[in-house]
C-alpha cells in the first residue's frame, strides 16, 4: 500500500530550523516586523504557551516554540548563547538589515561586501538568535576566495 502523503511536506525544505524562544508569541511579532515574516499557524499548549508555530521568511519556513524547562528545551538567552545561526538571502540586504536593526536587533557585524561574493551583515535578535543577512553579488572561485581571505589575515613577522 502506497501513501499519497509526501515525506517532505509541501512548502518545506529538507532542513527546517526550529527556534526556541523565551516568548515565542512575542518573537513571532518581532520577526514579522523585523524580517517581513508571515505567520502560517500557531498551536497553543495547555499552559498557554506556543507549543508549535510556523512562520515564513521568503521561501523558507521557520518553526518556533516556547521554552519548556521541564522538557529540557531552552532558548539562547537561557543557555547564554548558541552556536547556531541562520543565513538569510534576500534581494536587498541593506533594506532588510536596516529593518531588523530598526525593529530592535543588535548589530554584531555591519554590512559589507565580503570576499565570498555576498553583501553581508550579522545581527542578533532580542531572543538571542543570530541572523546573517546577505545578498549574493558575485561568484568568486574557491581560489579567489582563498586568496582574498589570506590577504585579510594579519601578516606574521
Amino acid at each position: 500500500m502506497t501513501s499519497s502523503v509526501k515525506p517532505v511536506p509541501e512548502g518545506m525544505h529538507t532542513v527546517t530550523p526550529q527556534l526556541v524562544c523565551a516568548n515565542a508569541a512575542e518573537a513571532i511579532a518581532f520577526y514579522t516586523k523585523a524580517l517581513g515574516a508571515t505567520e502560517l499557524f500557531r498551536m497553543m499548549g495547555p499552559t498557554g504557551k506556543v507549543a508549535h508555530a510556523q512562520i515564513k521568511i521568503g521561501n523558507s519556513v521557520v518553526m518556533l516554540t516556547d521554552e519548556s524547562p521541564d522538557c529540557g528545551v531552552a532558548g539562547p538567552k537561557t543557555l547564554k548563547g548558541t552556536p547556531v545561526s541562520l543565513y538569510v538571502y534576500v534581494e536587498d540586504a541593506d533594506k532588510l538589515f536596516d529593518r531588523a536593526v530598526s525593529a530592535g536587533s543588535t548589530v554584531i557585524s555591519p554590512l559589507a561586501d565580503m570576499f565570498w561574493g555576498d553583501r553581508w551583515g550579522l545581527v542578533e535578535d532580542p531572543y538571542g538568535h543570530q541572523w546573517h543577512i546577505a545578498t549574493h553579488k558575485s561568484d568568486p572561485t574557491p581560489e579567489q576566495m582563498q586568496k582574498a581571505m589570506a590577504e585579510m589575515q594579519p601578516r606574521k613577522s
